[in-house]
């Protein structure tokens, strides 16, 4: 009995034991425990390194709207500070160059999408400081601090669109002249609707010469109601006209006017007075003077009128085209005693050809003449009634008078000298009738808005 109780108490227990097995066998709360053990860091890591990188797509928009805005400014700078002015506006958005690990990078020799390497571009970057991505184990790209951290990078570049400026005064100042344009005092000069433009400096001291615009390669020093420096220099747009003066027939004859009392009197066909029909080219050998007011005709298109070796003494009297005739007053030859240039008193009432190889000219110095060019009294002595271009590119100009149309031409004027001093009244009235004169003026494409193109 003792036995049979023991084995029926054995396999009760046994019954029982199996019974308790196969239930904690079933029970998964202990598997979920290990399960979240295991799973837990990896979430961890997960949303760490959402939050991070959501902190970095923040932090690199508001630095790609930095770099956004300071590239756009400084293609609309476009001078030598341009570099200064993507720093500025770089800040004004947070990012200070050289704070907090921020670095402001500028180039205006960008490459451009479109071709070219004239574009600005502007590059911010700034290493952040990793927080909770270390929890996944990553360690960034950078150290801050000592620690772990992530370079973040935001590029830009932008194109300056540009605009034409046109000039009704263009100083060359290829003789190197450090002012080419230059005004002391002038309180009645006037320049109204005119722009100024040295390849070197401008210096107007005491009165800007009441032009829009000045423009200067190098400093400009208040010339202008706007100045502008570190303007592009302007290429000269008129010497290749030199190829088209007519050829030299004078056979080395050039009659000077008389220098001494006992000197002989220019030849008869050197003194002009009265009524005029010339046709497309006159050429005078050495000097021309007037000895009464004389009037051109052109009878076949406009005139060329070439003085070879000689200056163009209006003596007094004044030269005038008549009411559709067009000249231009070529002054040529070599360089050396001869005077290149218009003189004495009187009045120039010129208007130029409004079309063909010479349109809009009305003076033109030949450009490989560097001596004999310069003028004293431009615009006074003579009085410079003229429509169109007066080239003079080697003449050191004074201008003291002031220049008012042709009598029968549109309201255009433009000179081009190496170096001007502007003195007295010096006033440029209207010129803003140059497409009906014929005349490009000279033109420099300067800075205008810029505009982000990657």
């Amino acid at each position: 009995m003792r036995n049979v109780g023991f084995n029926s108490c054995l396999q009760r227990l046994v019954r029982v034991a199996a019974s308790k097995s196969c239930a904690f066998a079933g029970d998964r709360r202990g598997n979920i425990a290990i399960m979240s053990a295991l799973i837990l860091p990896v979430l961890i890591g997960i949303f760490a390194l959402g939050f991070e990188t959501s902190y970095w797509d923040q932090t690199q928009r508001s630095m790609q709207n930095a770099a956004d805005s300071a590239a756009s400014a400084a293609a609309t700078n476009g001078t030598a500070t341009y570099a200064t002015e993507a720093k500025a506006v770089s800040a004004l958005y947070g990012f200070s160059d050289g704070s907090n690990t921020v670095t402001v990078t500028s180039s205006n020799s960008a490459t451009c999408p479109g071709g070219g390497n004239t574009c600005y571009s502007v590059t911010i970057t700034k290493t952040v400081p990793l927080f909770m991505a270390q929890v996944g184990g990553y360690h960034g790209d950078a150290t801050y601090n000592g620690g772990f951290g992530k370079q973040l990078t935001a590029t830009a570049i932008a194109k300056q669109a540009g605009a034409t400026r046109d000039y009704c005064i263009l100083a060359l100042a290829s003789s190197g002249t450090s002012d080419g344009i230059d005004a002391n005092g002038v309180p009645f000069a006037n320049m109204n609707g005119c722009n100024v433009m040295s390849n070197t400096n401008s210096s107007c001291s005491g009165h800007n010469l009441g032009a829009g615009y000045g423009d200067a390669h190098g400093t400009n020093s208040g010339c202008g109601v706007t100045s502008e420096d570190g303007v592009p220099t302007v290429v000269d747009p008129y010497a290749s006209l030199a190829t088209h003066i007519p050829s030299n027939p004078c056979a080395g004859t050039y009659p000077q006017e008389p220098a001494k009392h006992n000197d002989p009197a220019l030849p008869a066909s050197n003194q002009f007075s009265g009524a005029k029909s010339w046709g497309s080219v006159v050429t005078v050998c050495g000097d021309m003077q007037l000895t009464g007011d004389t009037t051109i005709t052109s009878s076949s298109g406009p005139t060329v009128l070439v003085i070879e070796n000689g200056q163009l003494d209006t003596n007094g009297y004044k030269l005038a085209t008549a009411a559709g005739s067009n000249l231009t007053v070529i002054f040529s030859g070599t360089s050396g005693s001869y005077t290149h240039a218009p003189t004495g008193g009187g009045t120039l009432d010129i208007q130029a050809p409004t079309s063909g190889t010479w349109s809009g000219v009305a003076l033109y110095q030949d450009p490989s003449l560097t001596t004999g060019v310069d003028i004293s009294a431009a615009g006074n002595s003579p009085t410079w009634d003229i429509t169109g271009l007066v080239y003079l590119p080697h003449s050191s100009v004074t201008f003291s008078g002031i220049v008012n149309k042709s009598s029968n031409g549109a309201s255009c004027f433009s000179i081009v000298v190496d170096n001007i001093t502007i003195n007295g009244t010096g006033q440029i009235l209207d010129e803003g009738q140059c497409a009906e004169a014929g005349l490009t003026q000279p033109s420099a494409l300067v800075g205008g808005r810029g505009g982000l193109v990657s």
